[in-house]
């Protein structure tokens, strides 16, 4: 396919899908099969500004939308995604690489947030107390910020677009959002989607683009409030020039969690817990769990371990029965394979070995089979840096005690699970564990959009996380009305008040 045949990622601005003027683009590749899917613009300041301006203009209408309208575009566009979803897992597995079925559950956690956006008129209620002085009453109200921005990595193409821009203009606000440029063409999609449902022009806009792009909405004066999910580095640089500039920031970042097996666990479902949330979407999830700790008799089932995730079939995610896919580019599959190599120089054991894995006529794909490390400890590059592909560490405790112990001096907090059939040891560990988002025998525990995404410690930047309670928090400004109405004609007995009581 020529470069001319190859088509091109559009911006959207002020309800237009447009072409960018770039002279700077980047290909969408199939990790699978190096496939050029299409080209994606590194967006020019100038339309940057636009997509901006246009948001800013569409403020003025839309945050005065009757809440029941901005809840009936929403409506819609659950009933949009949940007709589009083969088509857009399709895409989905194309381009970041996952498999099909991983693919449907990205989009399907996306839409949960969804339809909780539908419900904004329970969810964007103030308080109000009645009489809190002679005939004074006291009131809030949960108004829209403005324009808000949005970052999002590559690994959750589908839902964690689907964080932020519902909750954001559902609650009145408009949005500007920069996809991944490594896969933007499911986002592309769920955003004609979203048009189709009914918001109005200039409310959502889209730029693609690098860190120019990324510095251009943290410290742009119009935007009002930034989300970013991705890596601790970018992350830590978008929360400190955003936050410089005077916006609400949350940035959702790296991660090491852990999953501890005490011998009391049911062994096989502990076990698939354990090589599922290690190895599905080849490890590329915040919330995976890339350290196992056996606790007691359990470390004597790491055989068993080993045995199951052998069984995995790494193929192209759209291959019937694919487990695992590529990871999403030659760099990354690059990076792993050089972490695997430190781990054995450092002395951890290498129980399976995921690097030259046999994945049929895809030899050109960007494959790392599962691996798993034993004999691990902290100081190693396995064990101390998030290798965000198909690897899993081993490590060994005596005691629920010293498992806890372990993971709190880890500097991260978005994740942590236990798996025991005792309700005293778990309560235990939810108790003394100091890691935002707690499983008891559920391997990732990430919570329904009725609740929100709580990471915690080194892996979140910002006090309020995305969807749920607290992303309505985020969106939103609180104003306080206190008010006082008079009976006409107007006296009053105690005549000029020049204090501030109002009893």
């Amino acid at each position: 396919m020529s470069a001319r045949e190859i088509p091109t990622v559009k911006l959207l601005i002020d309800g237009e899908f447009v072409e960018s003027r770039s002279s700077e683009w980047r290909e969408v590749v199939n990790p699978a099969t190096q496939e050029v899917l299409a080209r994606v613009p590194m967006a020019t300041a100038g339309e940057v500004e636009q997509a901006i301006a246009a948001a800013q203009a569409a403020f003025r209408t839309w945050r005065k939308t009757p809440i029941g309208a901005r809840a009936r575009v929403f409506l819609k566009y659950q009933q949009l995604i949940r007709e589009n979803m083969p088509e857009l897992a399709a895409v989905l597995t194309a381009e970041q690489g996952k498999t099909l079925a991983d693919a449907q559950g990205d989009v399907f956690r996306g839409l949960e947030v969804v339809e909780h956006a539908a419900a904004i008129g329970n969810l964007q209620l103030g308080e109000l107390a009645h009489n809190v002085a002679g005939g004074v009453d006291t009131y809030t109200l949960l108004q829209p910020l403005g324009v808000c921005a949005g970052i999002t990595p590559f690994n959750f193409p589908a839902m964690i677009p689907l964080w932020m821009f519902p909750m954001a203009i559902a609650c009145g606000n408009t949005f500007v959002l920069k996809p991944s440029e490594q896969d933007p063409m499911v986002t592309m999609r769920l955003v004609e989607l979203a048009l189709q449902a009914g918001i109005p022009k200039g409310v959502l806009n889209v730029v693609h683009g690098g860190p120019s792009v990324v510095d251009a909405l943290c410290d742009h004066p119009d935007i009002k409030a930034v989300s970013f999910v991705g890596s601790t580095r970018v992350g830590t640089h978008v929360h400190q020039r955003a936050t410089a500039s005077g916006k609400r920031v949350q940035c959702m970042m790296g991660a090491k969690n852990h999953a501890v097996v005490l011998p009391d666990a049911n062994k096989e479902q502990a076990l698939n817990a354990l090589v599922g949330a290690a190895f599905g979407a080849a490890g590329q999830r915040c919330m995976a769990l890339p350290v196992a700790i056996l606790v007691g008799e359990a470390r004597a089932w790491l055989p068993e371990l080993v045995a199951k995730s052998r069984q995995l079939k790494v193929s192209a995610g759209h291959e019937p029965g694919a487990d695992v896919g590529p990871l999403i580019s030659r760099g990354a599959c690059e990076r792993v394979r050089a972490l695997i190599d430190k781990g054995v120089a450092q002395g951890a054991r290498l129980e399976l070995d995921g690097r030259n894995v046999d994945v049929g006529r895809y030899q050109a794909g960007n494959f790392v089979g599962p691996t798993i490390f034993s004999g691990v400890r902290p100081g190693m590059a396995v064990y101390d840096e998030e290798i965000f592909g198909p690897v899993l560490c081993v490590v060994e405790a005596q005691t629920l005690e010293e498992a806890i112990a372990l993971i709190n001096a880890n500097p991260n907090g978005n994740g942590t699970a236990i798996f025991t059939q005792s309700g005293a040891a778990a309560r235990r560990f939810e108790e003394e564990i100091d890691i935002g988002q707690v499983g008891i025998n559920v391997p990732i525990p990430v919570p329904v959009p009725t609740f929100s995404f709580t990471g915690s410690r080194a892996s979140k930047l910002g006090e309020l996380g995305p969807y749920g309670k607290q992303a309505v928090l985020f969106y939103t400004q609180t104003k306080t009305v206190t008010a006082r109405w008079f009976e006409d004609p107007v006296t009053s007995p105690a005549g000029l008040n020049t204090t501030i009581a109002l009893a």
